[in-house]
């Protein structure tokens, strides 16, 4: 039998499991990379994003119309 759509394949009991699974180890994996992406970014680069609303943009410049 040829399934309509997806959702009647995750509808299915027969691989329900399996898809739980592969979503949670796919989560998992995602999850890690992130972690070690936002851990692995000096302090420096923190520091600098956590300070850019406050320096001066030129701001007090005319604009040009």
């Amino acid at each position: 039998m040829i399934p309509q759509s997806f959702k009647d394949m995750l509808s299915s009991g027969e691989y329900t499991g399996l898809f739980q699974t592969i979503a949670m180890i796919i989560f998992i994996i995602l999850f890690l990379i992130l972690t070690w992406y936002v851990f692995s970014r000096p302090k420096k680069y923190y520091d600098q994003e956590a300070n850019a609303p406050l320096e001066d943009d030129n701001d007090d410049q005319p604009l040009n119309n």
